[in-house]
């Protein structure tokens, strides 16, 4: 005889199962306990495994045979007024399913009121409430049903349950703006749910990768968008995976519309397939989206290529009225506002439809508007208006993010307002105004800039998760390292950290264009490069006046495609037969890139000084090494604003010097020991001693710090370039520990100096770190710099430094007196 089936039991275990993903295991477990239900003849509990295997019918895919089941047992007499609320409730899970909101909420609505006195299956229904309340934007309400669900759950000791409903929390933050409490919300319970299943991993790096998209952090998202569509493949959970594959649709849309239009057909067809139609609609939309953008650059600056044909109208606007009887209406305006911006830019004829923005309105949704207003007026040849039009939408932007001062999620900004500062600066290019050109250059450059960090207070567990990250660096120095789980849970928190604790200043006025010219001094002039996805051109700002030059984009494009390869090589083959053809194949690149850039800006013949605020499509460009220009005193300032501000600051003559040694650095210690000698007061690290501790240590102390170390810049995650010292890197996030910053900050390392370009303008990495953070000069290289040509140069500089030359000046001084012409450029305050 065998042994006797416990129903109850046997429920309570598929239900376990299912929540943990395993839904095939659910099932059998399902199957087992209706069996011995209908053996017990239990009504109420046969029906309420009913409801639970409809559920994992929907999550593999079968919502329709989901509801069929509910419906079925619904008919059933003898069935419980609880019983039948949980059916009603499972009809509102399903019909949350297929994006079908309206039904959702009126089946969940009356669930809860049918489980008044079964507080954790109400709470459960309260969980799916959330969500379909999250869909819709009522996200008071939703986070009013996660508190009740949470605190229910804990009554009842259900810790695990407790746990989703907090990570579902974080979840509705990041929906509504607050990225900072979002993060470190979902970071309180990651490890515990992590740990209960890999599905419920996968669930929780799925919404991970959304706040990190909607922190400009797209690499790392889209990466870990497509390994958890992967995971939820395997798995076999069809409707996850579509949701994956919608999000990153989403992500890449920003940059990649032809990727993003095939990520979203693919979510198209997985929710169509199991039957989530308002779920299809909403992918297609995204789908449609890529397919209509216009006007746009990607992430280094260059224009998007666009699809060579529109989606009909008649298609568009099929899918704004599938969207809107599903409830989506905030995503059916996006989409009405991105045809109707499409077809303007077409077809200039076209007449837009009315754009409103309230003070409820999506962010995404009011800065389509704004930016359809100023397209609109630009086409009516109203300039000014549409300048005015896409502040506006700047302006918007600029409230979401005042109380953050992390650059990582100020630099996010940049992303959201790609298509406004194009349309401003194309629109300032076309009316020839320099004023206006200025103004929006600087509002280009400034996005990140516009509210300067306060500094955070010391945080030792910062400081902890910092030091182990060190430890895998090293353990995988050329792997994924930061794909790791341990990695990526350290990273997240110490990002999490910095986000919350880097408050944001006070607003930083926007220079214009006569405070630029009222800073310079007789003999400097200020050379602003503005690109606005199509035209490139040079302001130059002086005490003789301003001049407008439209540059060749094409053949700068052209020359600047092997720059980075040339310079590499040319440090790294200095001797042999073939060194002299490399050495002339980079003066070939560079004559032609100063004779694009420099030759026809009249003003730069005469300059005394020179100030370069350069658009992100010229981060890498080596500025001292242009024969145009060489020799003379410059700074690369990130923006005017930020320069004056730098300059504002004030300028005290340096009176101790600090240097550090990293591991493996051919003729480091004769670099220091040669620029330590300039200085009476100076502290040197080397050896063992050049730890991070002691670096950082050593950074509080001195006016200027050099630091000779090897150096990798993280292209995707600039936050975590770094500096190579005797225990590990140095992270971009080090530099917050930081009490006491110097003045001048030296990176005599490979590639540090170099940056990512994110959205055009923002180009982010150690050098642009050191200055967020407060330092007034960053000197370094955006290349790899000959061991020779770097030890020479910068013992130097150090001479003048010493004698209380301004940074710029030492460095133009450094490399007439030693003939030396290296990529080593001053970024900020400089003169």
């Amino acid at each position: 005889m065998g042994t006797r089936v416990d129903a109850a039991a046997s429920y309570a275990r598929g239900v376990e199962l299912a929540n943990l993903g395993r839904y095939s295991d659910a099932r059998r477990a399902l199957a087992e306990a209706s069996t011995a239900a209908e053996r017990d003849g239990d009504r109420n509990l046969m029906a309420r495994i009913v409801g639970t295997t409809a559920y994992v019918l929907a999550r593999t895919g079968d919502v329709d045979a989901g509801e069929r089941l509910c419906l079925e047992a619904l008919l059933q007499d003898g069935l419980d007024d609880a019983t039948i609320a949980q059916l009603h409730g499972q009809l509102g899970a399903l019909a949350l399913e297929r994006g079908l909101l309206d039904d959702a909420a009126a089946w969940l609505d009356k669930s809860i009121s049918g489980l008044r006195d079964e507080p954790v299956r109400q709470a459960n229904m309260r969980i799916n409430r959330s969500l379909v309340d999250m869909e819709r934007g009522h996200l008071e309400m939703a986070m009013a049903d996660l508190a009740a669900a949470e605190q229910a759950y804990r009554e009842a000791g259900m810790t695990t349950e407790a746990n989703l409903a907090v990570h579902n929390r974080g979840y509705t933050l990041m929906l509504a703006g607050d990225l900072v409490a979002a993060l470190q919300t979902m970071q309180s319970v990651r490890e515990p749910l992590d740990g209960e299943s890999e599905m419920w991993a996968a669930v929780n790096e799925l919404d991970r990768a959304e706040v990190l998209r909607e922190a400009g952090l797209v690499t790392e998202a889209e990466r870990s968008l497509a390994a958890v569509s992967e995971a939820f493949g395997r798995h076999r959970a069809p409707r996850d995976r579509a949701t994956a594959d919608y999000n990153l649709a989403r992500s890449l849309l920003s940059h990649d519309p032809a990727r993003a239009a095939r990520a979203a057909a693919a979510s198209a067809r997985r929710f169509a397939a199991i039957g989530s139609s308002g779920w299809a609609v909403r992918a297609e939309a995204i789908g449609l989206r890529a397919r209509l953008t216009l006007g746009r650059v990607d992430r280094t600056g260059g224009p998007v290529r666009a699809g060579r044909r529109l989606p009909p109208r008649t298609k568009v606007a099929e899918v704004v009225a599938g969207l809107q009887a599903h409830g989506f209406s905030s995503e059916a305006e996006a989409l009405r506002l991105t045809d109707a911006l499409a077809r303007l830019r077409t077809d200039r004829r076209a007449a837009p439809p009315v754009a409103r923005v309230g003070r409820r309105t999506p962010l995404e949704v009011g800065l389509l508007a704004h930016e359809l207003r100023a397209a609109y007026a630009a086409v009516e040849g109203r300039e000014a208006a549409a300048r005015r039009h896409a502040a506006a939408g700047l302006d918007l932007l600029d409230r979401t993010r005042r109380a953050v001062g992390s650059l990582d999620i100020q630099v996010s900004a940049s992303m959201r307002g790609a298509g406004l500062i194009t349309t401003g600066l194309a629109s300032a290019l076309r009316s020839g105004d320099h004023a206006a050109v200025f103004e929006w250059s600087e509002r280009a450059r400034s996005v990140s800039g516009s509210f300067p960090p306060l500094r955070p207070p010391p945080d030792p567990e910062l400081a902890a998760d910092l030091a182990e990250l060190r430890v895998l660096r090293t353990a995988a120095p050329d792997g994924d390292w930061l794909a790791t789980p341990r990695a990526a849970l350290l990273s997240d928190r110490a990002r999490q950290r910095q986000w919350s604790q880097t408050a944001a200043g006070e607003l930083r006025v926007r220079a214009t264009l006569r405070d630029a010219i009222a800073e310079l001094d007789a003999g400097d002039v200020l050379v602003s490069y503005v690109f606005d996805g199509v035209e490139l051109a040079a302001l130059a700002v002086s005490h003789q006046g301003t001049e407008l030059v439209r540059l060749d984009w094409a053949a700068a494009r052209s020359a600047l495609r092997g720059l980075r390869a040339d310079l590499d090589m040319a440090a790294t083959v200095t001797a042999g037969p073939m060194a002299a053809v490399v050495r002339r194949g980079l003066d070939d690149r560079l004559a032609t890139l100063s004779r694009i850039l420099c030759a026809p800006v009249d003003a730069l013949s005469g300059a005394e000084r020179i100030l370069i605020s350069a658009a992100g499509i010229l981060a890498g460009v080596p500025w001292m090494m242009l024969p145009a220009i060489a020799h003379r005193p410059l700074s690369v300032a990130t923006s005017v604003t930020a320069w004056i501000a730098q300059r504002s600051r004030g300028a005290r003559a340096p009176s101790t010097a600090g240097f550090a040694v990293g591991p493996r650095v051919a003729r480091g210690e004769e670099e220091v020991s040669a620029g330590s000698a300039a200085w009476s007061r100076a502290a040197v690290k080397a050896g063992g001693d050049a730890t991070v501790t002691e670096v950082t240590a050593l950074a509080a102390e001195v006016d200027v710090l050099h630091v000779a170390a090897h150096g990798r810049h993280a292209l995707d995650n600039p936050m975590f370039s770094g500096l190579e010292l005797a225990d590990g890197t140095l992270f971009g996030y080090d530099i917050d520990l930081i009490p006491r910053l110097p003045s001048t900050v030296v990176l005599s390392a490979c590639e540090v100096g170099r940056s990512s370009v994110r959205w055009g303008e923002e180009a982010l990495g150690m050098t642009r770190i050191w200055l967020h953070a407060g330092v007034r000069n960053v000197i370094a290289a955006p290349v790899i710099v000959a061991d020779d040509a770097a030890c020479e140069l910068l013992a130097a500089m150090h001479e003048s430094l010493a004698a209380g030359i301004a940074p710029s000046e030492a460095l133009a001084a450094a490399s007439v007196r030693t003939g030396i012409v290296a990529p080593f450029q001053v970024h900020g305050a400089g003169f």
